[in-house]
């Protein structure tokens, strides 16, 4: 697991822990990258770690 994507699934695991998951704006802003480089470790992580995308809320969750 790279940095980033270390990173993105702890902000993530940490924010649904007290059920408020990360929007793609919160993501961009604690991690300092764009969205094309978010969205493609985010694909990643759906793979490997069980992450879903959220369509109606466009939030990012553990399932």
């Amino acid at each position: 697991m790279t940095d980033l994507e270390r990173k993105l699934y702890r902000i993530i695991y940490n924010m649904s822990r007290f059920r408020k998951n990360p929007s793609m704006d919160e993501l961009k802003r604690k991690t300092g990258k764009d969205e094309p480089t978010i969205l493609k470790v985010l694909k990643i992580l759906c793979q490997e770690m069980n992450l879903e995308w959220d369509k109606e809320k466009k939030e990012w969750w553990l399932k």
